[in-house]
């Protein structure tokens, strides 16, 4: 299944969620920025308190990529083609700010060393550390910053950065080591956005066009450069022992590995072979069924290998099966709701998930953003101009995805999607549900591995009895990421992530923008104008209360235009790994996010 944990954040390497309070007082320069209230760490703190700040340095991490094709066929992954190496943005690409992995919506100066947001919210303004220097040595400089800005809104790299930045009205070069960044509207989120953007050298690529900055070794700030590569098989990433910040208190206790290699191997049964092999020492676990049944071996009795579960407090996300709406039937919201009560979720995680998920429930689960209940007064406020383009559900209790336990069974489901295809002019006959011309449906659903066809199988059953045809069809992840860029598909498989604190992104995710730009994040074709407004109100609310406001109407627009049929999310983090080569601190910090935790905090022993 497709894995686009948080698309936009990802894309803009934004790990951070905005910093210290800005009300109608004179700027101030503060060395952290806080979405709401005041962030945790004061200022002249030693460290993050999850990191072991005497943990030593030296050693190889071995470990797999967490991307869904591990191979790649350039160093650039900022453009449009091709597929580059697995860590490579966080490992090479330092940010003004950073962020901590046991709080929300706080960053903390990391390029920069203070950032002063007007009083107005219409400008953020980054002064550069002095010692902040590029892995050539040269210093990171304002000039860098704003060429990283225009490159990055450019026509060469993906337009979800137009659609995350399109409340920047631009940049300005202040100084040597100042920049501005310009808003056009008062957002709070936006002084994070831009301070989590990836900053490159203006030397990277020697001024050729970006798309052709291909396999040009990255220039950036990070704490690793590229090592030995060989092609197919593993790059290694290996640690700069001048990396400028290794002694800042963001970075205290981080980046401990000599060396980290990611390892490639063409199937996830070659992956667990080769981790019972002892080929690499970390691996997480999406599969329920491997993890249940075939993490053993002698490896593990020896008690080399750890098989451990890490509990998490991130949000859910909202991994779901994605309706393409811009094709018929799918544009019909009662064939979308029929589909998704065929979907028998309580048996899968019975029979097949060996109990080990949660069902999700909307876009915000596990954060305070989720709706309850019905709407409140603030919400309705939102929601009752646009009462006339919103499904009649979107007023009443939240949404709560199909059960078939307790008092419904999936054949009481069925019925119920029976009806719904009624009123919306399909009648079986011969075989088939047919539409008033008598043309049967038929959908397809595209994913790119063949593994996928067990976990769908299910659900294409209890469609049958329905008499509609979903076919599984596999292809290879090249033609599907070009079906996805074109939304050339009818339903798809979606890993989206979470997050506390919704904003700017989800216009790429769900705006109607972004429904008509390919290779955009709204794969659903969500086209609505409710929908951007509440976007919009994200951003530009100045107190929580009105953004919590906000985020819930939000979650019920979208949950109750059953665009995304809701599948499964996991509590912890299923990992396994050396225990002879591989130490940790005694606490995961509960807003990481697996590997991404080793590769940050980890030692070898």
């Amino acid at each position: 299944m497709a894995r686009l944990a948080a698309r936009l954040r990802a894309l803009a390497g934004v790990v951070i969620a905005a910093g210290v309070t800005c009300g109608a007082v004179p700027a101030l320069a503060a060395s952290a920025y806080a979405l709401w209230g005041q962030p945790k760490y004061p200022p002249g703190f030693a460290h993050f308190d999850y990191v072991n700040p005497d943990a030593p340095k030296g050693g190889e991490l071995r470990l797999v990529s967490n991307l869904r094709v591990s191979t790649f066929d350039k160093y650039n992954p900022f453009t449009l083609r091709g597929t580059a190496p697995a860590y490579l943005s966080s490992l090479m690409f330092d940010t003004l700010l950073t962020g901590s992995l046991d709080e929300t919506g706080s960053g903390y100066g990391l390029l920069a060393e203070d950032v002063v947001v007007a009083p107005d919210r219409l400008s953020a303004t980054f002064r550069l550390r002095p010692e902040a220097r590029f892995h050539d040595g040269r210093a990171v400089l304002a000039a860098d910053v704003k060429h990283s800005y225009d490159t990055l809104m450019g026509p060469h790299t993906s337009p979800a950065y137009k659609t995350l930045l399109a409340d920047v009205a631009g940049m300005d070069v202040l100084g040597d080591r100042t920049v501005r960044y310009r808003f056009r509207l008062p957002n709070r989120e936006l002084p994070l956005i831009v301070g989590g953007l990836p900053v490159f050298s203006r030397a990277w690529g020697a001024g050729k066009p970006f798309d052709q900055v291909v396999m040009d070794t990255p220039i950036g700030s990070g704490p690793y450069k590229i090592g030995p590569v060989r092609f197919g098989k593993d790059i290694t990433y290996v640690r700069d022992p001048d990396y400028w910040a290794r002694d800042l208190p963001v970075r205290r206790g981080t980046a401990n590995f000599d060396r980290i290699t990611v390892k490639i191997y063409k199937d996830n049964t070659a992956r667990l072979e080769a981790l019972k092999a002892g080929e690499f020492d970390l691996m997480r676990f999406f599969s329920a069924g491997d993890w249940a049944r075939r993490v053993n071996g002698k490896r593990f009795d020896t008690g080399e290998l750890v098989k451990a579960e890490f509990r998490h407090s991130l949000p859910t996300g909202f991994q779901s099966y994605v309706l393409n709406t811009r094709r018929q039937p799918l544009d019909d919201i009662r064939v979308r709701e029929a589909l998704g009560l065929a979907m028998d979720y309580e048996w899968m995680n019975r029979q097949m998930f060996y109990g080990a998920y949660q069902r999700v429930q909307g876009l915000f689960g596990n954060t305070a953003c989720a709706a309850q209940g019905a709407p409140d007064a603030d919400q309705l406020a939102l929601l009752t101009p646009w009462k006339a383009r919103l499904p009649p559900a979107v007023f009443g209790p939240a949404y709560q995805a199909p059960r078939t336990d307790g008092d419904r069974s999936l054949r009481d489901n069925l019925r119920q999607a029976q009806a719904l295809l009624k009123s919306a002019g399909w009648q079986y006959r011969d075989g088939a549900l047919r539409d008033a011309q008598g043309q049967p449906m038929v959908l397809e659903y595209l994913d790119s591995a063949e593994t996928g066809a067990r976990v769908v199988t299910p659900w294409i059953r209890n469609l049958e009895k329905l008499g509609i045809r979903l076919r599984f069809r596999p292809v290879d992840f090249a033609l599907y990421q070009e079906r996805l860029r074109k939304f050339d598909f009818d339903i798809i498989s979606i890993a989206y992530g979470g997050t506390h604190n919704p904003g700017a992104e989800y216009a790429d995710l769900f705006g109607s923008q972004a429904a008509r730009t390919d290779d955009s994040g709204n794969f659903a074709g969500v086209n609505s104008p409710a929908v951007d407004a509440l976007i919009a109100r994200l951003g530009s609310v100045s107190t929580q209360p009105d953004f919590l406001a906000a985020c819930r109407a939000l979650d019920r627009v979208i949950s109750h235009s059953h665009v995304l049929i809701p599948q499964w999310s996991a509590s912890t983090h299923r990992m396994v790994y050396n225990a002879w080569r591989l130490a940790h601190p005694a606490q995961m910090p509960p807003y990481a996010t697996g590997e991404d935790w080793a590769i940050d905090t980890w030692w070898s022993r």
